[in-house]
């Protein structure tokens, strides 16, 4: 007789994000298999509450000590309790009835809870590439002191975890992770430096928040998908490679040292690698929409442009350099992206900037937690001057 398997407590960390919000969507479609117990969200009361209400998790988290009444008031009437402030993110990921804790946060923000939940043993599910990308080596050796799994949420790196799947004990020889080209694909840098706001913000397969759109724009998304990759997957750095694919169909492609490829395919749709890195090792049915090869006749590749589309390679340059280079890239860029946003700087500034940085800012060989924390700071000043 098949005993029905206990249900998985999931905390969404940025629960009202692009990512979170979608996930909310999977976990409630599987309600029999999960249980909601902690949403958290930076500012966005207005969603989070009506989140609470919809959802009934056992815990909400507003960042903002700001906007804590407000949301406490909104759900006063409810058993759901309310925490302000970012060490109650790292408090309440420790909570016992949390087994797998989706970090869905936007940027460097993310590090320190997700740090608090591996000490805590709890698994991850990785929608926040900047833990890994600023922190790799910590956060690897932490997961294993801790014996826990770290699932990746991020398309391509779900498309790697599961053309491995039954393949752990085969040595991969190179992995390609695949990249659309963004808005922007094809043009060189003359024209791209008079592109605005609302034509970087265009992404022609995904939808996503700001921040992972301007990213996926200059091509730094790829970039940082590289260096998570490295640590993800215990890769080499010549293991590693990007090819453009604007139909965004194979996610991503493992080559096997006998030469045998597998590439994971299917509709740009972020709910299925989420509710993989949730279910795994199971497969759970979905309602998603399925892929239909009639409708894509042509898959077609091409070589990443690395001479124009500048953050591409430095992240290859800050994964080959290795100590606090990849933190020093991320904290630029967050400033750096946040300043185009703000219609402050053009696009290839950007580049200009996360390369400056890169050559001024301290390189610290063996970085630990405390140098991350100071190079973040550190550079976010500089990015912030060069603006």
């Amino acid at each position: 007789m098949n005993q029905e398997k206990p249900k998985k407590g999931i905390a969404v960390l940025g629960s009202t994000g692009s990512i979170g919000t979608q996930a909310l969507q999977v976990v409630a479609e599987h309600s029999n298999s999960f249980s909601l117990e902690v949403i958290t969200a930076n500012r966005n009361a207005d969603l989070l509450i009506e989140q609470a209400l919809k959802f009934d998790p056992n815990t909400v988290v507003i960042t903002d000590v700001t906007l804590y009444q407000k949301v406490k008031d909104a759900l006063s009437h409810t058993d759901i309790k309310v925490f302000t402030g970012e060490q109650s993110l790292c408090d309440v990921v420790t909570m016992s009835s949390i087994d797998v804790v989706l970090t869905a946060m936007v940027g460097y923000s993310g590090l320190p809870p997700t740090i608090a939940a591996i000490k805590a043993g709890k698994d991850i599910a990785l929608a926040n590439k900047e833990t890994l990308v600023v922190a790799g080596a910590l956060i690897t050796r932490l997961s294993k002191e801790n014996q826990v799994n770290i699932y990746p949420v991020d398309s391509e790196h779900s498309a790697i975890f599961q053309c491995m799947a039954g393949e752990f004990h085969n040595p991969i020889e190179k992995i390609y992770l695949t990249a659309s080209g963004g808005p922007f694909r094809g043009k060189k840098a003359e024209e791209l430096k008079s592109v605005t706001k609302a034509q970087a913000l265009k992404h022609p397969n995904w939808e996503m928040g700001a921040k992972i759109t301007i990213d996926s724009a200059s091509l730094m998304n790829k970039g940082l998908e590289v260096i998570e990759a490295k640590w993800l997957f215990g890769l080499k750095d010549e293991q590693i490679d990007v090819i453009v694919h604007p139909q965004s169909i194979i996610h991503s492609i493992v080559q096997f040292n006998d030469g045998s490829m597998k590439a994971q395919m299917g509709l740009p749709d972020m709910r299925l690698p989420i509710q993989y890195a949730l279910t795994y090792p199971d497969r759970l049915p979905s309602s998603f929409e399925r892929f239909n090869f009639l409708e894509y006749p042509q898959l077609t590749f091409e070589q990443a442009d690395r001479a124009t589309f500048r953050n591409l390679d430095l992240a290859f340059l800050a994964m080959k350099k290795g100590g606090n280079t990849a933190c020093v890239l991320n904290a630029a860029n967050e400033i750096a992206v946040q300043a185009f946003l703000e219609e402050k700087i053009g696009f290839l500034d950007i580049a200009r900037i996360n390369e400056t940085c890169m050559d001024k800012i301290d390189f610290i060989k063996d970085p630990a937690l405390e140098d991350y924390i100071s190079t973040n700071l550190t550079t976010r000043r500089f990015a912030a001057e060069l603006v």
